[in-house]
């Protein structure tokens, strides 16, 4: 555990997948003390790709950093008693698992009446559902990828899920926050679906297609309603020019010398390229002006020209790439920290993004457990467990460590 503004939140939770552990890393990594309980040999997620050669899965590790583990046969009486009692003690609990029979909030909660426990489903109505059925479903696959391909892209980022996982750790602060003002404890309820639905309704979309009848399509690696796109350089690397505000738009027109050519191609087309609207509608045309420069030049000198002239840009990459070029990625950025992750080596590993106070401190990188690391730990210092009633747990398979 780390010290952090959450020090003093107990939390257990059990959980699966994506949404609901990236929620309880988030968490932990702001101080929180976060029990995982998985049943006995791992979860449904403990073998994920990818894995290592040794077959460790490095995305089970990603997303339960800074937690404790706790291995347990979920089909024993005698083990789901102590899950409730433990959860009861903590007072927090964090799910994805259907909420029923002893996990259901009416039997939790009568351990203990101030429980706050916050469950994740699929859809709102219970049923179940993905990061990938869903991202289908909401049209984005629809607007992603080049005009001339007409097969639908999925994002290779569960975004729904991750967002969900943020969301979720909110939703349990505030309850806490609530149960700390008024006593009252409550079950919280999020919908996977409705993560996306709601990003889909704020972003503009909904109302787009249902107030102006649109449907957008593709348009390739242009930005909707202002002007971005890939170029191509001439040491064949690609790079994403961004021009949104003024500033960056005079940077781009400046570094490339096109001012005299892009104020005749305005005056061609009756626009004024002081809108970013128009500057979207001319992308094409705009781009066309702007190729020869870059294919002109190699990465190297299209990034010094560019920063020269605070022009917004990225370079595509590879994760090998990144790990190569860009020092954000890297033990200089206070993010990271490089370390030893049993069974997997030393690698760079993220703490929280949050940075209290506008420290530059580190932000609380920690390990993930080992499958049921704090089994003992957590059924004698947590719950009181004798060592000798521990031991007959562990004989008899109902609780597991990780030796």
């Amino acid at each position: 555990m780390v010290t952090g503004p959450l020090e003093g939140l107990s939390v257990v939770e059990g959980t699966a997948f994506v949404a609901a552990p990236s929620g309880g890393m988030t968490l932990a990594q702001l101080g929180a003390d976060v029990i995982r309980f998985d049943q006995v040999g791992g979860g449904l997620d403990h073998r994920r790709w990818p894995l290592t050669k040794d077959g460790v899965s490095l995305y089970w590790n990603g997303l339960n950093r800074g937690k404790r583990s706790l291995a347990v046969n979920l089909r024993d009486p005698e083990v789901t008693e102590l899950l409730a009692e433990l959860i009861a003690r903590a007072g927090n609990f964090l799910t994805n698992f259907p909420p029923v029979g002893w996990m259901s909030y009416e039997e939790l909660r009568s351990r203990r009446e101030d429980l706050v426990m916050l469950v994740i489903t699929g859809s709102h109505d219970g049923t179940s559902a993905l990061d990938y059925t869903i991202n289908c479903a909401v049209g984005y696959p629809a607007m992603t990828g080049h005009p001339d391909d007409p097969r639908p892209v999925n994002n290779v980022v569960p975004a729904w899920d991750l967002v969900c996982g943020q969301m979720a750790a909110l939703g349990l602060v505030a309850a806490d926050r609530h149960r700390y003002r008024t006593g009252e404890g409550q079950q919280v309820t999020i919908a996977l679906s409705d993560v996306a639905l709601a990003t889909v309704g704020s972003l503009g979309n909904l109302a787009e297609a249902q107030v102006n009848g649109q449907v957008r399509g593709r348009v390739g690696n242009a930005i909707y309603g202002a002007f971005g796109r890939d170029f191509k350089t001439a040491d064949d690397r690609r790079v994403m020019v961004v021009a949104i505000t003024p500033k960056q738009w005079r940077g781009l027109l400046e570094v490339t010398g096109m001012e005299a050519e892009v104020a005749a191609l305005a005056a061609e087309l009756g626009v004024d390229f002081a809108d970013e609207g128009a500057r979207y509608g001319a992308t094409g045309r705009l781009c066309d002006l702007f190729d020869p420069w870059f294919a002109q030049r190699t990465l190297a000198e299209v990034a010094s020209g560019l920063d020269a002239n605070a022009v917004c840009w990225g370079p595509y990459r590879t994760v090998a790439e990144l790990l190569d070029e860009d020092p954000r990625c890297s033990t200089t950025n206070p993010l990271f920290a490089e370390l030893d992750q049993p069974g997997v080596g030393t690698h760079l590993v993220p703490g929280s993004p949050l940075a209290f106070g506008g420290s530059a401190a580190d932000r609380g990188a920690q390990v993930a457990p080992l499958l049921g690391q704090h089994t003992v730990e957590i059924l004698t210092l947590d719950l009181g467990l004798t060592s000798a009633e521990v031991g007959a747990l562990i004989d008899r398979g109902a609780v597991a460590t990780a030796d």
